[in-house]
């Protein structure tokens, strides 16, 4: 199965959002049924990206999985925010 990688394209659309752009790192992580998008920001960035009531994380992901050819990309994406606060 062929699968393209959304890492360039989800770096591109959470850089310009944060305070330290070059603390954004995205690791792709696949599993049976989804291809997850790990997002690392800066803790303090975590809210600029989840945004209020989550707006933000819920328009990146509909871009992202909007981006993804159902033809050739199978498995569906999830962009899953890795919060070092706690």
């Amino acid at each position: 199965m062929v699968t393209t990688d959304f890492s360039e394209l989800v770096l591109t659309l959470v850089r310009p959002l944060v305070q330290k752009p070059t603390a954004v790192k995205v690791t792709p992580r696949e599993d049976e049924r989804y291809i997850n998008y790990v997002l690392d920001v800066d803790p303090a960035d975590v809210g600029r990206v989840i945004g209020r009531q989550g707006h933000v994380i819920s328009a990146l992901r509909t871009l992202v999985e909007g981006a993804r050819d159902k033809r050739v990309n199978a498995k569906k994406i999830r962009l899953v925010i890795n919060d070092q606060r706690h």
